[in-house]
């Protein structure tokens, strides 16, 4: 089979989660809000997980939130895994860095994986599900947030709106995302039974378009697409595209909205 576009530059998004780390926590938002949904969705499953795996794990929220559950005594040994190392550091536990493309467990190994907001930057999420599937044992349980198509909408669109009327044309200047109609999709394509997507929308505002910035870059979730357009974002460009974003989108507070698509995807590895 030939090998999966290269979309995202991995080394990069690694150097990029590691300078986020220290101050991680001051735009952890998104991820705690990812991961207070998954362990409320643990809460009615009535049976325990002996073995489970925090995926982007960052610096904890979901055991955090695990702690604060009603599923906190079904889920016995918890492995937290990063892709940054920094991410991890400071605190006890089971803890591993590991890349999401290529997890390191034996076949049939896990009763739980969970995952929040990291699969967004696999370059064949298909592949990274399959290895997760692998890895659950017979009727293991896979919980997997990650960042839609909707993210970002209105930032695309200033963007895209400044180029087109400076440069005369625009490329891609923010990573793609997931469609949400093919969420469920991606999980039957992994070989996963009774696959569910469901879809949160946040709206966040800001008093300037800088913040919002500071805060993908804190979050770790600046663009790394491997492909990077070939001309440099100038003052003049981002003058320009923050005016746009202001015309187009402010409210009557004087705010901007940013908008994010959290895609939940469960599904359970078949039973034999």
């Amino acid at each position: 089979m030939p090998a999966p576009p290269r979309l995202f530059d991995r080394a990069l998004h690694r150097i990029r989660l590691d300078r986020a780390a220290r101050d991680y926590a001051n735009a952890d938002f998104l991820q705690r809000r990812a991961a207070e949904d998954v362990a409320e969705r643990l809460a009615p499953i009535m049976r325990d997980f002996p073995v489970a795996v925090d995926l982007s794990a960052r610096t904890g929220a979901f055991r955090e939130a695990l702690e604060r559950g009603d599923a906190k005594d079904r889920v016995g040994f918890l492995v937290e895994a990063d892709l940054s190392h920094r991410m991890l550091q400071g605190r006890a536990g089971a803890r591993v860095v590991l890349d999401e493309e290529r997890l390191p467990f034996s076949d049939a190994r896990l009763d739980l994986i969970v995952s929040t907001l990291g699969l967004h930057w696999t370059n064949d999420v298909v592949g990274a599900l399959i290895q997760a599937r692998r890895a659950l044992k017979p009727d293991g349980l896979f919980i997997g947030a990650f960042l839609g198509g909707v993210t970002l909408t209105e930032l695309r669109q200033s963007l895209v709106a400044a180029e087109s009327e400076i440069l005369g044309g625009a490329g891609s200047r923010v990573s793609p995302f997931a469609d949400t109609a093919d969420a469920a999709g991606l999980l039957q394509r992994a070989g996963f039974s009774m696959p569910v997507a469901d879809v949160d929308t946040v709206t966040v505002t800001y008093d300037h378009p800088l913040k919002l910035l500071f805060d993908l870059r804190q979050m770790g979730e600046t663009s790394v697409l491997a492909d990077r357009h070939p001309k440099k974002l100038t003052r003049p460009l981002m003058t320009r595209a923050f005016e746009i974003y202001f015309e187009r989108f402010r409210d009557e507070d004087g705010r901007i909205p940013a908008t994010f698509e959290i895609i939940t995807l469960t599904g359970w590895a078949p039973a034999h």
